[in-house]
């Protein structure tokens, strides 16, 4: 899905996924559910970004998931395929041929918005079918756009030329991009009357709903159009559709929410407004800090921190932990391609299929707890998606890499006395450790890391994400991760922001800046296949075609502990954000 601290649904893969919890006890609780009250969430770092026409990380998507909503979404579930299930938000219904919502040519969507959804603005007022065209033209914002932003382009009528013209406007100026939003049309979102929105595609899209369901299509007020986009002024007036509203917030220290009053439970058939009011604390950035604070019951969830990995054995059989099965390419090593380091080292493919073998991925796999919470992965697609495919192109003993022949392909593509990378990692979870055993990988292999502490905020917000950069060499190497933004029929959630190069520019998850005319084609084809099925062959093919090149090294995927305060009843969980649903959980 989206950029993890570590991004539903239809059919067969769904199918698959059945029997996703390895253990679950607990989580609801004894005695019947209880509002109000105060849940107090602790972690590590702020969100990446906080307007959903940006955000894209998983804390980050649970945020915004509490006040702004969408088309469509998921209901929390300790059932997941409950919880991976695509269902109606702020969309009367799913458009289908029978009901009217999808036309003969598959290409023509008419959707209706229920009534009762509101702003939370002095009067409030409806939520609107222009809100949501001017939600996804957000997402092409020259300030802070959308990392997905290309599967809108990819899809929806007009949306490529509007975003190629929106990216020549000023970023800087609110009121030059709220002028060209209001002047510039996408023929394929049409808001036909205050509840009625049509959208025409390039191409049938089978997933148009998964698309509808990320936060970069939730509605945004007319309100927004006064403030650049995710700017320290847009974060202090942000506006709420949904069960709980921003009364308080401290960059990098806190958030405060409370209750929406202009919310009601009859027009959102996903969410709940159970707690009075929901505090998240942040700077904690020791996972054995936020995990003493939840067992003491100083926290009642964790925010961005997992479970320490040296306490999972011992956590085993309390009714307060929980291991969630998982499909995400999480983490794994990216290469900056255009770096100028090294003479432009890390462009030459050899280079990087050279530091293929260096890496012990065992090792990884015993930072995050051990085979039964995480697995070696080879192929940027994960197991239990779409398109993923059992290959290894870089095969180690043991998968514990191989530093001499990581040393002879050095030296023959040029490199006999090695390179020295910039490395930044993230402080919180398990980073700091993995990064440390990639250095170490990496000195036996002849190649100096220096390492660059970076909060996940950051690390998201603007380290890998600023092109700029990228190509000044403010990086070589780093260890991101990668959940898919859907599960079911979810080919190209992993492909297409990861690697398709067409689309690289400011906050594409493209964080390299690989591109490859064979990867894209083989993107288009899949795109455009009559099925999941033919669609997943070449998905296959573009993740065969990217280890080729070494764009990437897969190291794990893992499953996800997760744990609670004892005083937590109604726990439900979000795999896509790997959290438990905030607005859900009541106390005793």
């Amino acid at each position: 899905m989206r950029s993890s601290s570590g991004t539903a649904r239809a059919g067969a893969v769904a199918a698959g996924l059945a029997a996703v919890l390895l253990a679950l006890a607990g989580c609801g609780g004894g005695g019947g559910p209880v509002r109000g009250g105060t849940l107090r969430v602790a972690g590590s770092a702020d969100v990446d970004h906080l307007d959903t026409a940006a955000v894209y990380t998983t804390w980050g998507g649970l945020l915004a998931r509490q006040f702004a909503r969408t088309l469509f979404g998921y209901r929390a579930s300790n059932d997941f395929g409950e919880a991976v299930t695509v269902r109606p938000d702020v969309a009367l219904e799913i458009p289908t041929a029978r009901n009217g919502g999808l036309g003969r040519d598959g290409r023509t969507y008419t959707i209706r918005l229920r009534g009762g959804v509101l702003w939370n603005t002095s009067p409030p007022r409806e939520v609107t079918a222009a809100d949501f065209v001017r939600g996804i033209k957000r997402t092409c914002n020259p300030a802070a756009p959308a990392g997905g932003r290309a599967y809108y382009i990819e899809t929806i009528a007009g949306m490529g030329r509007f975003c190629a013209g929106y990216a020549r406007v000023d970023p800087g100026s609110a009121a030059a991009m709220a002028r060209y939003q209001r002047t510039n049309d996408v023929p394929g979102l049409v808001a036909a009357d205050a509840k009625t929105l049509v959208i025409k595609l390039n191409r049938p899209a089978s997933d148009l709903v998964n698309l509808l369901a990320l936060e970069f299509a939730a509605a945004a007020p007319a309100e927004y159009d006064r403030y650049i986009p995710d700017s320290p002024e847009f974060r202090r007036h942000t506006i709420s559709d949904g069960p709980y509203q921003i009364t308080s917030y401290t960059p990098g220290r806190r958030y405060v929410l409370e209750r929406n009053p202009s919310w009601r439970a009859g027009s959102d058939p996903i969410r709940a407004q159970n707690p009075d009011r929901i505090e998240i604390s942040l700077g904690h950035d020791s996972p054995d800090a936020v995990q003493g604070m939840l067992e003491s019951g100083a926290a009642d969830l964790p925010w961005d921190q997992p479970v320490p990995a040296a306490k999972i054995a011992k956590l085993r059989g309390d009714p307060d932990f929980a291991i969630m099965e998982g499909s995400a390419l999480d983490p794994y090593l990216v290469f900056n391609t255009l770096s100028p380091n090294n003479g432009g080292a890390l462009g030459r493919t050899e280079v990087r299929q050279a530091i293929s073998y260096a890496v012990d991925k065992a090792a990884v796999v015993r930072i995050y707890g051990g085979p039964d919470i995480a697995e070696v992965l080879n192929q940027t697609i994960p197991p239990r998606s779409v398109g993923h495919q059992e290959f290894n192109l870089y095969p180690t003993p043991g998968d514990g890499g191989d530093p001499g022949r990581c040393r002879q392909m050095l030296a023959r593509a040029g490199y006999p006395h090695g390179l020295t990378l910039t490395f930044p990692y993230r402080l919180d979870g398990n980073h700091r450790q993995v990064a440390r055993s990639i250095t170490h990988d990496l000195a036996a292999c002849g190649i100096t890391a220096r390492l660059q502490p970076d909060t996940s905020g950051a690390f998201y917000g603007t380290t890998l994400v600023t092109p700029a950069r990228a190509r000044a060499g403010k990086w070589d190497i780093a260890v991101p991760g990668w959940v898919p933004d859907w599960y079911g029929n979810n080919g190209r959630t992993t492909i297409v922001p990861l690697f398709d190069g067409r689309h690289y520019g400011p906050n594409s998850s493209d964080y390299g800046g690989f591109d490859d005319p064979a990867v894209n084609r083989l993107i288009d084809h899949a795109l455009n296949a009559p099925d999941v099925a033919t669609a997943s062959g070449y998905w296959a093919q573009a993740d065969h075609r990217i280890m080729e090149d070494a764009a990437v090294v897969p190291l794990v995927n893992q499953r996800t502990p997760i744990f609670h305060s004892a005083r937590v009843r109604n726990a439900r969980y979000l795999p896509q954000y790997r959290a438990y649903d905030l607005n859900q959980v009541t106390f005793p």
